[in-house]
This record gives C-alpha cells, sequence and structure tokens, in this order.
C-alpha cells in the first residue's frame, strides 16, 4: 500500500503520551502509533454500523422469540467468522 506523508499537529499532553507509548516498545515510532490508532478506530467504526444496521433491521422485523443472551451469543459468533464485522 502506498503511504502518503501528512504533517500533524498534537498538544503537549498527547506528544507526552506518545512518547511513553514509545518508551514501552509498543511502537517503533509516530507513525505506527498513529496508523495503529487509525486502524482501531477504523475497526470501531465498522462495529458500530454494524449494530446499527442490525438494529434497523431488528426494528423492522419486529418482536423475537431470542432472548437478549442468545442475540448477543450469535453477534459475538458472527464477529469471529467475519471480518468485515
Amino acid at each position: 500500500m502506498a503511504m502518503v506523508k501528512k504533517s500533524i499537529t498534537v498538544t503537549e499532553q498527547q506528544e507526552k503520551w506518545m512518547q511513553m507509548q514509545l518508551a514501552t516498545g509498543g511502537y517503533a515510532s509516530d507513525s505506527e502509533l498513529l496508523r495503529d490508532l487509525i486502524r482501531k478506530e477504523q475497526m470501531r467504526s465498522n462495529e458500530i454500523e454494524v449494530l446499527r444496521q442490525e438494529l434497523i433491521k431488528a426494528e423492522q422485523s419486529g418482536f423475537s422469540s431470542r432472548s437478549a443472551e442468545d442475540i448477543v451469543n450469535a453477534v459475538l459468533a458472527k464477529k469471529q467468522t467475519n471480518d468485515d464485522i
């Protein structure tokens, strides 16, 4: 994947936090840290959108005989088998 160079501005507090993350050895560079944060946010946003779509579908389908626990387990099972969630 092609890389695009960006210049960003962060607060002093954010810079300190980033430096702490680098110091712990979890990341080799600021860029690696930021890419990881972006990936995590993209995944979180995708998960929220899937849940939103499931809620819309559920509202349109009426009542279910399944328990809340059954529904949660089904969503978790679907998430494990589908990277798009």
